[in-house]
Protein backbone atom coordinates (compact mmCIF):
# COMPACT_ATOMS: atom_id res chain seq x y z
CA UNK A 1 0.00 0.00 0.00
CA UNK A 2 1.11 3.74 -0.92
CA UNK A 3 1.83 5.93 2.23
CA UNK A 4 -0.72 8.88 1.60
CA UNK A 5 -0.96 11.74 3.19
CA UNK A 6 -3.42 14.45 2.45
CA UNK A 7 -1.65 18.33 2.09
CA UNK A 8 -4.73 20.19 2.09
CA UNK A 9 -8.61 20.67 3.72
CA UNK A 10 -9.62 21.54 -0.18
CA UNK A 11 -7.07 19.10 -1.86
CA UNK A 12 -4.13 17.64 -2.62
CA UNK A 13 -1.91 14.83 -1.16
CA UNK A 14 1.42 13.65 -0.93
CA UNK A 15 2.79 9.88 -1.91
CA UNK A 16 6.03 8.68 -0.01
CA UNK A 17 8.27 5.72 -0.88
CA UNK A 18 7.92 6.06 -4.67
CA UNK A 19 11.24 6.06 -7.08
CA UNK A 20 9.64 7.77 -10.15
CA UNK A 21 12.73 6.91 -12.15
CA UNK A 22 12.22 2.80 -12.18
CA UNK A 23 9.16 1.62 -14.02
CA UNK A 24 6.14 1.08 -11.91
CA UNK A 25 3.94 -2.06 -11.89
CA UNK A 26 0.75 -1.98 -13.04
CA UNK A 27 -0.12 -2.10 -9.38
CA UNK A 28 1.17 0.10 -8.03
CA UNK A 29 0.12 3.48 -10.43
CA UNK A 30 -3.10 1.69 -10.42
CA UNK A 31 -3.31 3.40 -6.47
CA UNK A 32 -1.57 6.67 -7.90
CA UNK A 33 -3.73 6.85 -10.14
CA UNK A 34 -6.62 6.36 -7.44
CA UNK A 35 -4.62 8.71 -5.24
CA UNK A 36 -5.06 11.01 -8.02
CA UNK A 37 -8.77 11.40 -8.93
CA UNK A 38 -9.57 11.66 -5.42
CA UNK A 39 -6.97 13.99 -4.32
CA UNK A 40 -7.26 15.84 -7.37
CA UNK A 41 -3.43 16.51 -7.15
CA UNK A 42 -0.77 14.64 -5.56
CA UNK A 43 2.88 15.33 -4.89
CA UNK A 44 5.68 12.51 -4.68
CA UNK A 45 9.34 14.56 -3.36
CA UNK A 46 12.81 13.41 -3.49
CA UNK A 47 12.80 12.63 -7.24
CA UNK A 48 15.68 12.75 -10.04
CA UNK A 49 14.57 11.98 -13.01
CA UNK A 50 16.46 12.31 -16.32
CA UNK A 51 13.80 13.65 -19.33
CA UNK A 52 13.50 10.37 -20.64
CA UNK A 53 12.36 9.05 -17.41
CA UNK A 54 10.14 11.36 -16.44
CA UNK A 55 8.51 10.96 -19.92
CA UNK A 56 8.03 7.10 -19.21
CA UNK A 57 6.63 8.40 -15.89
CA UNK A 58 3.82 10.41 -17.33
CA UNK A 59 2.97 7.94 -19.84
CA UNK A 60 1.52 5.71 -17.27
CA UNK A 61 -1.40 8.30 -17.38
CA UNK A 62 -1.94 7.89 -21.15
CA UNK A 63 -0.94 9.36 -24.47
CA UNK A 64 1.17 12.84 -24.26
CA UNK A 65 -0.19 15.72 -25.32
CA UNK A 66 2.43 18.41 -26.99
CA UNK A 67 2.38 21.86 -25.46
CA UNK A 68 1.31 24.81 -26.39
CA UNK A 69 2.84 27.50 -28.66
CA UNK A 70 5.81 29.24 -27.42
CA UNK A 71 6.95 32.99 -28.08
CA UNK A 72 9.97 30.82 -29.24
CA UNK A 73 7.72 29.70 -32.01
CA UNK A 74 9.27 26.48 -31.72
CA UNK A 75 9.97 23.20 -28.71
CA UNK A 76 12.43 24.43 -25.87
CA UNK A 77 14.08 20.88 -25.67
CA UNK A 78 15.09 20.13 -29.65
CA UNK A 79 15.22 15.55 -28.63
CA UNK A 80 11.91 16.08 -26.32
CA UNK A 81 8.89 18.37 -28.43
CA UNK A 82 6.73 16.68 -25.98
CA UNK A 83 8.35 18.09 -23.20
CA UNK A 84 7.32 21.94 -22.04
CA UNK A 85 10.27 23.98 -19.42
CA UNK A 86 9.27 26.11 -17.37
CA UNK A 87 11.90 28.51 -16.71
CA UNK A 88 13.16 32.26 -16.18
CA UNK A 89 16.24 31.11 -17.05
CA UNK A 90 18.13 32.81 -20.64
CA UNK A 91 21.38 31.48 -22.36
CA UNK A 92 23.00 34.27 -24.65
CA UNK A 93 19.74 36.49 -23.96
CA UNK A 94 17.40 33.59 -24.88
CA UNK A 95 14.75 31.95 -22.86
CA UNK A 96 15.32 28.55 -21.99
CA UNK A 97 11.46 28.26 -21.10
CA UNK A 98 8.07 29.73 -20.65
CA UNK A 99 6.66 32.25 -18.14
CA UNK A 100 9.51 34.09 -16.56
CA UNK A 101 9.42 35.18 -13.38
CA UNK A 102 6.39 36.98 -12.94
CA UNK A 103 2.89 36.09 -11.47
CA UNK A 104 1.08 33.22 -13.60
CA UNK A 105 -2.61 34.08 -13.12
CA UNK A 106 -5.53 31.62 -11.77
CA UNK A 107 -6.03 29.31 -15.06
CA UNK A 108 -6.25 25.62 -16.48
CA UNK A 109 -4.14 24.87 -18.74
CA UNK A 110 -5.00 25.24 -22.55
CA UNK A 111 -8.76 25.30 -22.65
CA UNK A 112 -8.78 27.85 -25.31
CA UNK A 113 -8.38 23.99 -27.56
CA UNK A 114 -11.18 22.47 -27.90
CA UNK A 115 -9.88 18.66 -26.46
CA UNK A 116 -7.57 20.16 -23.21
CA UNK A 117 -5.12 17.83 -21.50
CA UNK A 118 -6.77 15.78 -19.09
CA UNK A 119 -3.85 16.00 -16.55
CA UNK A 120 0.06 18.16 -16.23
CA UNK A 121 2.81 16.73 -14.42
CA UNK A 122 5.24 19.14 -13.40
CA UNK A 123 9.23 18.11 -12.17
CA UNK A 124 11.26 20.79 -10.53
CA UNK A 125 14.88 20.80 -11.42
CA UNK A 126 15.91 24.25 -9.78
CA UNK A 127 14.16 26.26 -7.24
CA UNK A 128 14.64 30.01 -5.89
CA UNK A 129 15.18 30.12 -2.16
CA UNK A 130 11.99 31.68 -1.71
CA UNK A 131 8.68 32.63 -3.67
CA UNK A 132 7.35 31.35 -6.71
CA UNK A 133 4.84 28.62 -4.69
CA UNK A 134 1.86 27.82 -6.54
CA UNK A 135 -1.63 27.05 -5.96
CA UNK A 136 -4.47 24.52 -6.52
CA UNK A 137 -8.12 25.34 -6.30
CA UNK A 138 -10.64 22.44 -6.63
CA UNK A 139 -13.45 23.51 -8.89
CA UNK A 140 -15.57 20.41 -7.38
CA UNK A 141 -15.93 21.98 -3.74
CA UNK A 142 -16.60 25.32 -6.02
CA UNK A 143 -19.23 23.70 -7.81
CA UNK A 144 -20.52 22.13 -5.00
CA UNK A 145 -20.57 25.18 -2.94
CA UNK A 146 -22.10 27.35 -5.43
CA UNK A 147 -25.48 29.64 -4.20
CA UNK A 148 -28.54 28.15 -6.06
CA UNK A 149 -29.18 30.74 -8.27
CA UNK A 150 -25.90 31.06 -9.34
CA UNK A 151 -26.13 27.15 -10.23
CA UNK A 152 -29.30 28.01 -12.51
CA UNK A 153 -28.20 31.11 -14.06
CA UNK A 154 -25.27 28.44 -15.76
CA UNK A 155 -26.96 25.68 -16.27
CA UNK A 156 -26.55 24.83 -19.88
CA UNK A 157 -24.48 27.99 -20.73
CA UNK A 158 -20.89 27.87 -22.57
CA UNK A 159 -17.97 30.08 -22.14
CA UNK A 160 -15.32 31.24 -24.53
CA UNK A 161 -12.11 30.34 -23.34
CA UNK A 162 -9.53 32.96 -24.93
CA UNK A 163 -6.44 32.12 -26.76
CA UNK A 164 -4.65 34.99 -26.74
CA UNK A 165 -2.61 35.30 -23.65
CA UNK A 166 -0.97 33.01 -21.98
CA UNK A 167 -1.46 32.28 -17.78
CA UNK A 168 1.80 35.28 -17.76
CA UNK A 169 -0.40 37.80 -19.56
CA UNK A 170 2.26 37.60 -22.19
CA UNK A 171 0.37 37.53 -25.95
CA UNK A 172 0.80 34.14 -27.80
CA UNK A 173 2.60 34.35 -31.56
CA UNK A 174 -0.14 34.82 -34.64
CA UNK A 175 -2.63 36.53 -32.01
CA UNK A 176 -3.97 40.72 -31.89
CA UNK A 177 -5.11 42.49 -29.31
CA UNK A 178 -8.87 41.59 -28.47
CA UNK A 179 -10.85 44.36 -27.95
CA UNK A 180 -14.60 42.86 -27.74
CA UNK A 181 -14.58 39.19 -25.58
CA UNK A 182 -17.42 38.17 -27.58
CA UNK A 183 -15.19 37.61 -30.54
CA UNK A 184 -12.28 36.52 -29.12
CA UNK A 185 -10.39 33.44 -30.60
CA UNK A 186 -10.65 29.95 -28.40
CA UNK A 187 -13.16 27.02 -28.11
CA UNK A 188 -16.43 27.30 -26.41
CA UNK A 189 -16.25 24.89 -23.23
CA UNK A 190 -19.72 24.38 -20.64
CA UNK A 191 -19.21 26.43 -17.58
CA UNK A 192 -20.44 23.11 -15.95
CA UNK A 193 -18.48 19.62 -16.76
CA UNK A 194 -18.92 15.98 -15.36
CA UNK A 195 -15.54 14.39 -14.64
CA UNK A 196 -15.75 11.05 -16.94
CA UNK A 197 -13.49 9.29 -14.48
CA UNK A 198 -15.42 10.31 -11.14
CA UNK A 199 -18.78 11.28 -12.20
CA UNK A 200 -18.09 14.59 -10.06
CA UNK A 201 -19.32 17.82 -11.67
CA UNK A 202 -17.35 20.64 -11.32
CA UNK A 203 -16.72 24.66 -12.80
CA UNK A 204 -14.63 25.15 -15.66
CA UNK A 205 -13.62 28.39 -16.25
CA UNK A 206 -10.10 28.27 -17.81
CA UNK A 207 -8.94 32.00 -17.62
CA UNK A 208 -10.78 35.00 -16.82
CA UNK A 209 -9.04 37.41 -19.15
CA UNK A 210 -11.53 37.91 -22.48
CA UNK A 211 -13.70 35.18 -21.12
CA UNK A 212 -17.73 35.15 -22.54
CA UNK A 213 -20.60 33.59 -21.33
CA UNK A 214 -22.23 32.68 -24.36
CA UNK A 215 -25.82 34.23 -25.40
CA UNK A 216 -25.64 36.85 -22.76
CA UNK A 217 -25.22 40.92 -23.68
CA UNK A 218 -21.67 41.37 -22.64
CA UNK A 219 -22.38 43.59 -19.34
CA UNK A 220 -23.84 40.87 -17.87
CA UNK A 221 -21.05 37.87 -18.81
CA UNK A 222 -19.11 40.11 -16.96
CA UNK A 223 -21.30 40.33 -13.90
CA UNK A 224 -21.92 36.48 -13.88
CA UNK A 225 -18.06 35.52 -14.54
CA UNK A 226 -16.96 37.94 -12.17
CA UNK A 227 -19.07 36.41 -9.59
CA UNK A 228 -18.24 32.76 -10.43
CA UNK A 229 -14.58 33.54 -9.99
CA UNK A 230 -14.86 35.58 -6.96
CA UNK A 231 -16.54 32.44 -5.49
CA UNK A 232 -13.93 29.41 -7.01
CA UNK A 233 -10.99 31.00 -6.08
CA UNK A 234 -11.39 31.51 -2.40
CA UNK A 235 -9.11 30.51 -0.42
CA UNK A 236 -11.29 27.45 1.23
CA UNK A 237 -11.11 26.08 -2.07
CA UNK A 238 -7.31 26.27 -2.23
CA UNK A 239 -3.95 24.54 -1.21
CA UNK A 240 -0.53 26.15 -1.97
CA UNK A 241 2.81 24.18 -3.08
CA UNK A 242 5.96 25.79 -1.62
CA UNK A 243 8.65 23.78 -3.87
CA UNK A 244 11.23 21.74 -3.69
CA UNK A 245 14.11 20.61 -5.72
CA UNK A 246 13.15 16.78 -6.67
CA UNK A 247 9.27 17.49 -6.30
CA UNK A 248 6.97 16.02 -9.10
CA UNK A 249 3.40 17.33 -8.88
CA UNK A 250 0.51 16.04 -10.87
CA UNK A 251 -2.95 17.51 -11.07
CA UNK A 252 -6.09 16.58 -12.75
CA UNK A 253 -6.60 19.46 -14.98
CA UNK A 254 -9.97 18.93 -15.85
CA UNK A 255 -11.22 19.86 -12.26
CA UNK A 256 -8.68 22.63 -11.30
CA UNK A 257 -7.25 25.76 -11.24
CA UNK A 258 -3.83 26.90 -10.57
CA UNK A 259 -1.56 29.94 -10.23
CA UNK A 260 1.61 30.75 -9.53
CA UNK A 261 3.33 33.42 -7.13
CA UNK A 262 6.27 36.30 -8.64
CA UNK A 263 9.81 35.52 -7.80
CA UNK A 264 12.92 37.55 -7.57
CA UNK A 265 14.11 37.53 -11.52
CA UNK A 266 17.87 36.96 -10.30
CA UNK A 267 17.01 33.58 -8.98
CA UNK A 268 17.17 30.57 -10.78
CA UNK A 269 13.90 28.66 -11.38
CA UNK A 270 13.76 25.49 -13.70
CA UNK A 271 10.80 22.65 -14.43
CA UNK A 272 10.08 20.21 -16.64
CA UNK A 273 6.76 19.93 -17.53
CA UNK A 274 4.60 16.86 -19.35
CA UNK A 275 1.01 16.90 -19.91
CA UNK A 276 -1.82 14.17 -21.14
CA UNK A 277 -3.92 14.24 -23.45
CA UNK A 278 -7.89 13.55 -22.85
CA UNK A 279 -9.17 10.71 -24.62
CA UNK A 280 -11.84 11.40 -27.25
Amino acid sequence: MLEIRKLGEALGAEIGGLDLSRPLSRELFSEIRAAWLEHLVIRIRGQKMSDPQLLAFSRNFGELDPPGPNPLGRPFLADHPEMNVISNIKLDGVPIGGLGDGEAIWHADMTYVERPPMAAILYAIEIPPADGDTYWANMVAAHETLPKPLKQRIEGREAIHDATYNSAGAMRKGYREVTDARSAPGARHPLVRTHPETGRQSLFLGRRRNSYVVGLELEESEALLDALWAHATQPKFTWRQQWRVGDVLVWDNRCTLHRRDAFDPRARRLLHRTQVRQPA
